[in-house]
């Protein structure tokens, strides 16, 4: 039998507190006592059956009696009912799995028929960023404070997995088969997932997929700054930019904490000021904030929409152009990551704060690849782009997850362009290593952040233009700082 039919009480599927402390496990809030609730009035005739022929015959019965629900899909009170006709069809068999309590039974049978088996309290707990599967029987957890968790669960077989895998993609009406092998999908505003089956992958592997879940966290400057993200000078600096005018753009790798350190930047932003944000796919922003019941701040939340019909896709290039039409005085693009570059420098150049992230190897590199995007919308001249991009996002910030698996703001730079068009760039701020070494199998490095040089004198002019106060300034500029 799968180590996974031997856990107790699975939990029901809810987020918790996304905003609560990292964890080393999934915390999931208990279920609703459904089938031990009841009472056995008779032993089962065989406590032997393995739990595959019991779900096998389970299934056919609720499939052919109530496959409506199962389908449906639904809230509280139909998976209630699912779970009342299952524990009804258990005892009235007399049917019960060596090793399971009739609870157990239950909610394994109803995880495997109508949730995503056992990685559905993976995948609804906290703490919990990614979930890899590399085959049917190799999964790996990533946990929120870097750790990487390689599973003892697994899937039954390869046709299980894929059947798994499927469900979760029906809820964003995509198909996994042979037609369409590779799938791009989400479960919810926050979760995405990418899939991989046969032929793409070897038959014995069965899918491979990557579960990417965004929990929003309410991480405060404190948590950066304690963390080691990022010194006070650094936040205080980057917050300052967009309250003031000047485009960010946040790059690094995946997972390096890009999305995290846009969306605490946001939260700074006054709630006077109207924010209108762009994302791919699913959900990683919530900027909405209430008090005392109210919407006091201005926020319009938008996702883009694919389709394989072109006329029904909404790209964040359309989106932009829309978001333009809404009088916003922030635009935030989730992530650069095709024409919609182009756009972002336009809108960056013409009265508009754009905060976005994106994938690159560095702070200088980061221009470079906001170019190679920019031509995938127009074909002009690589020159006359980097004048543009450097011109719309003066400020670029690094980030990355070293080995030891911190997130670091590596690196704060400033493009400065020079009365005679050309473009120097400035290193603000920046983590510098002093140690790195392995012990006991672990990484260990030390360093700190420092103060390299000042904002240009240009980039000052800016801020005062853009109506920061002299007194403000000299606290960004002081302490050698200033250029």
């Amino acid at each position: 039998m799968s180590k996974k039919h031997r856990q107790k009480g699975r939990e029901n599927p809810q987020i918790k507190n996304p905003g609560a402390p990292l964890a080393e496990a999934p915390q999931i809030v208990r279920p609703v006592n459904l089938a031990g609730s009841r009472n056995l009035f008779f032993a089962p005739d065989d406590s032997s059956r393995d739990f595959g022929s019991v779900l096998r015959e389970v299934q056919e019965y609720i499939s052919s009696k109530y496959s409506t629900l199962i389908i449906d899909g639904g809230g509280d009170e139909v998976k209630t009912n699912v779970k009342r006709y299952i524990a009804k069809y258990i005892q009235d068999g007399r049917i019960a799995v060596s090793g399971m309590t009739e609870e157990q039974l239950v909610d394994a049978l109803y995880t495997e028929m109508a949730e995503f088996s056992f990685l559905t309290k993976y995948i609804f707990g906290t703490g919990i960023e990614e979930i890899d599967i590399n085959a049917w029987n190799d999964i790996e957890v990533q946990y929120g404070n870097g750790s990487t968790v390689k599973l003892d669960e697994h899937f039954e077989s390869p046709e299980h997995a894929v059947n798994v895998i499927r469900r979760m993609l029906h809820v964003s009406g995509m198909v996994l088969d042979n037609a369409s092998p590779a799938i791009l999908g989400h479960l919810s505003k926050n979760i995405r997932i990418a899939v991989l089956k046969t032929p793409l992958v070897d038959e014995d592997v069965g899918v491979c997929a990557s579960i990417r879940i965004v929990n929003p966290q309410s991480l405060k400057k404190e948590d950066f700054i304690n963390g080691g993200t990022a010194t006070a000078e650094m936040l205080d600096f980057l917050a300052e930019c967009l309250r003031y005018g000047i485009s960010v753009c946040v790059a690094g790798a995946t997972s390096s904490g890009k999305t995290t350190v846009a969306g605490w930047l946001l939260t700074t932003i006054p709630d006077s000021k109207r924010i209108f944000t762009i994302e791919n796919g699913s959900r990683e922003l919530a900027l909405v904030r209430k008090r005392d019941g109210k919407i006091v701040n201005s926020v319009i939340h938008t996702l883009t929409r694919s389709s394989e019909n072109e006329k029904q896709n909404i790209d964040q290039d359309m989106l932009l152009d829309m978001a333009l039409r809404f009088n916003p005085e922030v635009i935030c693009v989730g992530e650069m990551r095709s024409s919609e570059a182009y756009a972002a420098q336009e809108a960056a150049r013409t009265g508009h704060t754009v905060l976005t992230t994106i994938h690159s190897n560095s702070c200088e590199a980061t221009w470079r690849r906001m170019v190679t995007l920019c031509k995938r919308k127009y074909d002009m001249a690589d020159d006359t782009l980097m004048s543009l991009v450097t011109e719309a996002f003066p400020i670029v910030v690094f980030t990355k997850q070293l080995e030891d698996k911190k997130r670091r703001m590596m690196e704060i730079m400033e493009c400065e362009i020079l009365p005679d068009g050309q473009r120097n760039f400035r290193t603000l701020f920046q983590f510098q290593i002093a140690e790195n070494r392995v012990e006991d199998g672990k990484f260990i490095i030390k360093g700190q952040h420092r103060q390299v040089m000042g904002i240009s004198t240009s980039l000052q002019k800016r801020f005062l233009e853009n109506g920061m106060p002299q007194e403000v300034l000299a606290q960004i500029t002081k302490g050698g700082l200033a250029g």
